[in-house]
């Protein structure tokens, strides 16, 4: 038969129980978890640049087609298309009788070639050659459709 449990006052097996480990698991543990950390605060940073940079890839990109459909009109003489290519307030001061009227009248283009939007100030270069041989450089101004969130031309000077 087994002896009796040890009764009060006798001394226990350690002096103090075993701490064998127990810093290299805290450390392992804090370890792990700044990981963790860092890897959501560093993915979610990237995601943020990612989206600015494909944010100024397509106003780019927008802002060049939307001139690019307006110059493509002026030169085929559809005026249409130029006009649908206007903002909002743009058609409301002009309509789309008085738009065709006005740009009729004007020298037929027989280029041109847009350039990179700035995106500070939402305005992109076109130089254009008219009938005739003359040039001019001018300054399309965009907008963004207050409905669709699309550029649209708003304004050339």
């Amino acid at each position: 038969m087994a002896p009796p449990p040890a009764g009060p006052g006798v001394a226990p097996p350690f002096a103090a129980p075993p701490t064998e480990g127990r810093s290299v698991r805290l450390w392992l543990g804090l370890g792990v978890g700044a990981l963790a950390v860092l890897l959501c605060c560093g993915g979610g940073g990237a995601a943020m640049v990612g989206l600015a940079v494909s944010n100024v890839e397509a106003v780019q990109e927008q802002g060049r087609a939307v001139t690019e459909d307006y110059y493509q009109g002026l030169a085929e003489r559809k005026y249409a298309k130029a006009y649908d290519a206007l903002c909002d307030d743009a058609q409301r001061r002009e309509s789309r009788a008085e738009f065709e009227r006005r740009v009729a009248a004007e020298p037929k283009i027989d280029a041109y070639r847009v350039g990179d939007v700035n995106l500070t100030t939402l305005t992109v270069p076109v130089a254009v050659t008219f009938a005739g041989g003359n040039r001019a450089d001018q300054e399309v101004t965009l907008g963004a459709d207050e409905a669709t969130g699309a550029m649209e031309v708003c304004g050339v000077s």
